[in-house]
């Protein structure tokens, strides 16, 4: 593969209803062995292709900056957080255990941690390897096989996986990639043998994938959108807060549902820490990225470029003011011209009830918005139907604490921003979904409890 951005690198075929049949067969099969298997047994093979692509993660993430568009530097983050998730989950699988109850008379009872089966993964093109591997770490490490769908902007490293997974010592089939769009995801969430679904996307899509699970009361995963809020004190320190303020905007070309898009700056501050963002912001480099200096490549695709433009557009209409970029960005290399790149944009005299500070963007886009009192801006921050995550910067730590405990949302940070380590459970409330993926708490979504209660007397008989 070569950096051709607006081309097409590859053409897959979409796996329809007998594929996915077969796909599903396949994990099945593999899952009778799989599950049979110890914990350490799991744990062994999983470690395995934790080294493989910690290996090659040079090789990966190059392969993943051309079917996405971000950065290689930050590519290689994604890789690192990928075998890091398996190896985490490899550490878990040889300790999962259910409980014994001593009852009276010798009587006892005990709980099963049992695996659920054939689990159904459907990936966002955000984060493509990275996001199969927060799915199949954990349902793998509990015993389950799992059919994954990547999003067809981004079919390529997840077939990677599939073949290291393979390499690692996996039982054929046991985590099958099929490709396609939602006809293939519709086939996938019906199928009487998917046990279980996890989904990472949009809400309307989050929204008929539970309507569908539904019909097979299957249970679900749900990671969706969001607009979070950046709370941003005087009291902060002014670098770091900065520094957040870009990490929780523009990673990834600021495709990243759990971003700090509202970012509400107490008023005292508001100028300087203004001048400061727009200043950093109109530094980013923007272009190849593949070049390891390079720290925005381009958006997805072309109708996702023009939503964006889009909001701003409807962003200036409403009365808001752009400090900086927005407008379309052409690289000096040739070779570059046909990619979908912009400038990150910032915009200023936001108000709560515009359409870019309400709707979730998408995009490299920064909405700053001032506030008064701390009362104030909680209400402000929460008034909103999503709930993924949220932050705040400040010296006062008993302050930190206390709005991160007023927000609803999954997701906080205190003085850091879009910080996920693979130990910790993510995930959102409210129209940001629910379930939770990595740390502990995602074993409790791959397992069902079996209770066994055993009479060591004789049976007392009412009758």
């Amino acid at each position: 593969f070569k950096m051709c951005p607006g081309r097409v690198i590859c053409k897959l075929l979409c796996s329809g209803e007998k594929e996915v049949d077969l796909a599903v067969q396949s994990a099945k099969a593999a899952f009778k062995i799989w599950s049979q298997m110890s914990g350490m047994e799991r744990s062994r093979v999983l470690l395995e292709a934790a080294r493989i692509i910690r290996e090659q993660r040079d090789e990966i993430a190059t392969l993943e900056t051309i079917n996405n568009g971000k950065s290689i530097f930050e590519a290689k983050v994604d890789i690192d957080v990928s075998w890091q998730c398996l190896e985490y989950y490899a550490g878990l699988a040889g300790s999962l255990a259910g409980e014994h109850i001593q009852l009276p008379g010798g009587s006892f009872g005990y709980t099963r941690r049992e695996p659920l089966g054939v689990c159904a993964g459907i990936g966002a093109w955000n984060y493509p390897f990275q996001t199969a591997c927060w799915k199949c770490a954990p349902a793998l490490a509990c015993g389950n096989a799992m059919v994954f769908k990547p999003s067809p902007f981004t079919p390529i490293t997840v077939v990677r996986l599939a073949e290291i997974f393979t390499e690692a010592g996996v039982p054929k089939g046991l985590f099958n990639v099929v490709q396609g769009g939602a006809a293939t995801g519709q086939f996938l969430c019906h199928h009487p043998d998917v046990a279980k679904i996890s989904f990472t996307g949009s809400v309307p899509t989050g929204s008929k994938i539970m309507e569908m699970a539904a019909k097979g009361i299957k249970p679900v995963t749900l990671e969706l959108g969001g607009k979070s809020p950046l709370i941003i004190f005087s009291d902060c320190d002014m670098e770091n807060a900065i520094n957040g303020a870009l990490m929780a905007n523009f990673l990834t070309q600021g495709e990243v549902c759990c971003n700090g898009t509202r970012v509400f700056v107490e008023r005292k501050i508001l100028d300087v820490f203004t001048k400061e963002v727009v200043k950093r912001t109109q530094k980013i480099k923007i272009g190849d990225p593949l070049l390891e200096d390079t720290r925005m490549g381009a958006l997805i695709n072309r109708p996702h470029l023009d939503r964006v433009q889009g909001f701003i557009k409807q962003a200036k209409e409403q009365g808001a003011e752009v400090l900086c970029g927005g407008d379309l960005y052409v690289p000096d290399d040739p070779k570059l011209k046909n990619g979908y790149y912009m400038r990150p944009c910032v915009l200023g005299k936001c108000k709560d009830d515009m359409t870019c500070v309400k709707e979730e963007i998408f995009g490299p886009v920064m909405s700053i918005l001032p506030f008064d009192t701390e009362e104030e801006v909680l209400e402000r921050a929460n008034n909103t139907k999503f709930g993924l995550a949220g932050g705040v910067f400040t010296r006062d730590i008993q302050k930190a604490h206390r709005v991160v405990a007023a927000l609803k949302a999954g997701m906080c940070f205190i003085n850091n921003y879009n910080v996920s380590p693979v130990e910790l459970p993510f995930g959102g409330y409210k129209a940001s979904g629910f379930g939770r993926e990595n740390g502990r708490a995602a074993i409790e979504h791959y397992t069902q409890l079996k209770t066994v209660c055993v009479e060591m007397g004789n049976v007392e008989s009412v009758f």
